[in-house]
């Protein structure tokens, strides 16, 4: 497994991380030259935020984008539910596709697939936007790979 969270949820976090450090309305362009994200595919997700009730626009000279709330009221699993739709760790947890797996009640790896649902979404749920506005790199010293190998 390489990652649980498309780009679409590493962007809406980078994105609207970098709305609360700015105050005002933000630029899109900004926005994506600042996170080294592609314009045309931050605008898919910041519709994501925009739908979800998350970020406000203002067309025109001086518009952009803004927080809708404050940053410390954003938690990062329901910014990340918006953009990926689920923190299922396995599709075949994941009951937004209305399609739960027929193997469900027999298989032997659920619980731990469920146990670890649970443990991200209770993290994701306890951080918020101000929490990366403050410290973005608050665990940097661990180093980007933190898993032992096997």
């Amino acid at each position: 497994m390489a990652g649980m969270f498309s780009t679409k949820g590493m962007y809406a976090l980078r994105a609207m991380a970098d709305l609360a450090a700015h105050d005002g309305w933000v630029s899109l362009g900004d926005v994506a030259r600042r996170q080294h994200i592609s314009r045309k595919y931050l605008e898919q997700v910041i519709s994501l935020m925009h739908k979800a009730g998350y970020v406000e626009s203002q067309r025109g000279k001086g518009g952009g984008y803004k927080l809708t709330r404050k940053p410390e009221d954003f938690t990062l699993g329901e910014l990340l539910r918006a953009a990926e739709g689920s923190l299922a760790p396995v599709s075949c947890l994941d009951c937004t596709n209305e399609t739960l797996c027929p193997q469900l009640d027999s298989c032997p790896t659920v619980g731990v697939w469920r146990d670890l649902g649970r443990v991200t979404a209770s993290y994701l749920d306890s951080k918020t936007l101000a929490d990366l506005v403050r410290d973005p790199t608050a665990d940097a010293e661990a180093g980007p790979c933190t898993a032992k190998p096997m």
